[in-house]
C-alpha cells in the first residue's frame, strides 16, 4: 500500500540513499536515522509503519534497539538486515517479535516482497487493536450507568470479580435489566480483555445443535457433520463464554456443562478425546433457578456450581433515582447515531417516566428514547413526545376529579374519551387559544394540555 511510512535505521549512508531511491519509487514515505538513538526518537515523535534495522549500529545493536521499540509500546513490524548473521541474534531477534531477518547485501526484491507481508500484519494489528478499544468503550464498566446503591453493588462486584480468577458467575434479574451488559463489562475490565468473548442464547437453538454449537463436532459426528467444528468453548479459550438463559438448557445438556464446570474439560460431539480449554463462564437468566431445582426442571448441581459467585441486577422500578442519568446517557447515544442535537426532556416528561414503572427495564426505557428521537424534531422530548400508552399508565392525562365533567343526563351513551376531548376544546375556547391558561382552567401542566391537544387532534 503507498503512503505508508517506513524508518531506515541504518549507519551507512550510501545503503540508506538506495534504500530511500527505490522505496520512494514505490510510494513509500521515508525517514531516515543514522543510529539506534536517533531511529527511537524518531519512532517517539512519530509512529512508522515499518522499521527496517541495521543489526550493527554505532552506538548499540539491533536486537537491543528491538527490545526498545517493544517496551515503548509499538506494533511497528521490524525486518532486521545484518552482514553478520549468527543463528542465536536470528532467533533472539524472532522471539522479541521482528518480522523477518535479511542478510546484506540485501535483494531489493526480495525486501519488497516481505515488506509487503510485514505491512499487512502491522495493519492487522492496528484493526485488531482499534477494534478492542471500540470493545472496550462500548462495553467497560463505565457503560453501566446509575447513582442508585442498588447499581453501585453491582459496578463494585463486575471491577471486583474481573480481577479475581473466579471461574463462574450467575447473573440473574427480570428480563432487559441488562445482564449481558454486566458480562460484557467483566470480560473488558478482565485480564482476559484481549481474548475472545464468546456468547450464545441457550434459547435460539435446539439442545442438539446447542450441544454442538458449545463443544464442536468430529467430522461424521451425524448426517450434516461434513468436517471437524470447534465449539464456542474451544474457540473461548483464554476469554470469555456467555450462557445467556441458561434456565432453559435441557437436562442432558446441563450434565455435560457440569462436568466442563468441574474439570475444565470436554470432548467434541462424536469424539473420544477429552480436549482442556482455560475459559471463565458467566451464565444468565431472568428464571427463579431455586424453583426450577424444586420442579426438576435444572440440576441441583449445576446451580450450585454457577451459583459460586452471584449477582442480581434490579429491575428498573426498584432504582427509579438511575432513570435521569439512564435517560441522558441513551440520548448522547442517539444523538451521535442519528446526528441530532436533542438537549434532555422537559420536567413534566420526566416526571410521567418517573411514575410509569417500566416492565420492560432499561431495554424498554432504551426504545422509548430511540423512538421519540426517531420521530421527534424537537430540541428538548416533552410529554406529546412520549408513547400514549406509557403516558396513561404513569397516570398522566387525567385530570383531578373535580375537573371531570358529570355524565350526561340524556342518556346518549357519550364516551368518556368525547366527553374529555369537548372539555379540552372549550378550555382553549375559554382562553382564546392560550394554552397555558387552558391548561390552569383544567387543572393540568402545559405539557399535558399539549398530549392532549395532539392526542384528540386539536394541535
Amino acid at each position: 500500500m503507498s503512503g505508508e511510512k517506513i524508518l531506515i535505521i541504518e549507519d551507512e549512508k550510501l545503503i540508506r540513499m538506495t534504500l530511500r531511491e527505490r522505496l520512494t519509487r514505490e510510494g513509500y514515505q521515508i525517514a531516515e536515522a543514522g543510529s539506534g538513538d536517533e531511529g527511537l526518537r524518531s519512532l517517539d515523535e512519530e509512529e512508522a509503519d515499518l522499521v527496517l534495522l541495521d543489526y550493527k549500529l554505532p552506538d548499540t545493536d539491533g536486537v537491543e534497539v528491538l527490545r526498545r521499540i517493544r517496551e515503548m509500546g509499538r506494533d511497528t513490524a521490524v525486518i532486521l538486515m545484518t552482514a553478520f548473521s549468527t543463528v542465536t541474534s536470528a532467533v533472539e531477534a524472532i522471539k522479541l517479535g521482528a518480522y523477518d531477518y535479511l542478510d546484506k547485501p540485501v535483494d531489493h526484491e526480495a525486501l519488497l516482497t516481505v515488506m509487503g507481508k510485514a505491512l499487512e500484519t502491522t495493519r492487522l494489528r492496528r484493526e485488531v487493536r482499534r477494534h478492542r478499544s471500540q470493545q472496550e468503550e462500548a462495553y467497560g464498566i463505565g457503560n453501566i450507568v446509575g447513582r442508585s446503591k442498588e447499581i453501585q453493588n453491582v459496578l463494585s462486584f463486575v471491577e471486583k470479580v474481573a480481577s479475581s480468577a473466579a471461574s463462574t458467575v450467575l447473573i440473574t434479574g427480570p428480563s432487559g435489566t441488562g445482564k449481558d451488559l454486566v458480562a460484557k463489562a467483566i470480560h473488558y475490565a478482565s485480564d482476559r480483555r484481549d481474548k475472545p468473548f464468546m456468547n450464545i442464547t441457550c434459547t435460539a437453538l435446539p439442545e442438539t445443535l446447542l450441544e454442538s454449537e458449545l463443544f464442536g463436532h468430529e467430522r461424521g459426528a451425524f448426517t450434516d457433520a461434513r468436517q471437524l467444528k470447534k465449539g464456542l468453548l474451544e474457540l473461548a479459550d483464554g476469554g470469555t463464554v456467555f450462557l445467556d438463559e441458561i434456565g432453559d438448557m435441557g437436562l442432558v445438556l446441563q450434565a455435560k456443562m457440569l462436568r466442563f464446570l468441574e474439570e475444565k474439560t470436554f470432548r467434541r460431539v462424536g469424539g473420544g478425546r477429552d480436549l482442556r480449554v482455560d475459559v471463565r463462564v458467566l451464565a444468565a437468566t431472568n428464571k427463579d433457578l431455586e424453583r426450577a431445582v424444586r420442579q426438576g426442571a435444572f440440576r441441583e448441581d449445576l446451580y450450585y456450581r454457577l451459583n459460586v459467585v452471584p449477582v442480581y441486577i434490579p429491575a428498573l422500578a426498584e432504582r427509579i433515582e438511575d432513570i435521569p442519568d439512564l435517560v441522558q446517557h441513551f440520548i448522547v447515544q442517539f444523538n451521535r447515531e442519528f446526528k441530532r442535537n436533542v438537549q434532555g426532556v422537559t420536567p413534566e416528561a420526566m416526571d410521567c417516566m418517573l411514575r410509569y414503572r417500566w416492565p420492560g427495564n432499561i431495554r424498554e426505557l432504551k426504545n422509548v428514547i430511540e423512538r421519540v428521537m426517531i420521530l421527534g424534531e424537537k430540541p428538548w422530548l416533552d410529554l406529546t413526545d412520549l408513547p400514549e400508552e406509557l403516558v396513561q399508565r404513569a397516570g398522566f392525562g387525567e385530570e383531578p376529579e373535580e375537573h371531570r365533567a358529570p355524565p350526561p343526563a340524556s342518556g346518549t351513551g357519550t364516551s368518556l374519551r368525547d366527553m374529555e376531548r369537548t372539555m379540552v376544546a372549550e378550555a382553549l375556547e375559554r382562553s382564546e387559544g392560550n394554552q397555558s391558561q387552558a391548561a390552569r382552567l383544567l387543572g393540568i401542566s402545559r405539557d399535558a394540555l399539549r398530549y392532549k391537544m395532539k392526542k384528540f387532534g386539536l394541535l
